[in-house]
């Protein structure tokens, strides 16, 4: 049995701005294309990223508090 190794990559940007330039890439993917469902899913991914950076930030940010249930 072989030991499969995992790759380490080094970033070199922070994950906000990795998901910041994604988010851009699947905007303009979907510019190109005519209103349907594959133009649709890039926005959505667009929107998943955008989401996914506004979360990371929070958590970053000093003293930051979990949301309150009421």
């Amino acid at each position: 049995m072989t030991i499969k190794r995992r790759r380490r990559i080094k970033q070199t940007e922070t994950l906000e701005e990795r998901l910041t330039h994604e988010a851009d890439r699947l905007r303009e993917e979907a510019k190109k294309l005519r209103p349907g469902m594959k133009r649709e899913h890039l926005l959505r991914q667009a929107r998943q990223c955008e989401t996914g950076m506004h979360i990371s930030e929070w958590l970053r940010s000093p003293g930051s508090q979990p949301p309150k249930s009421g």
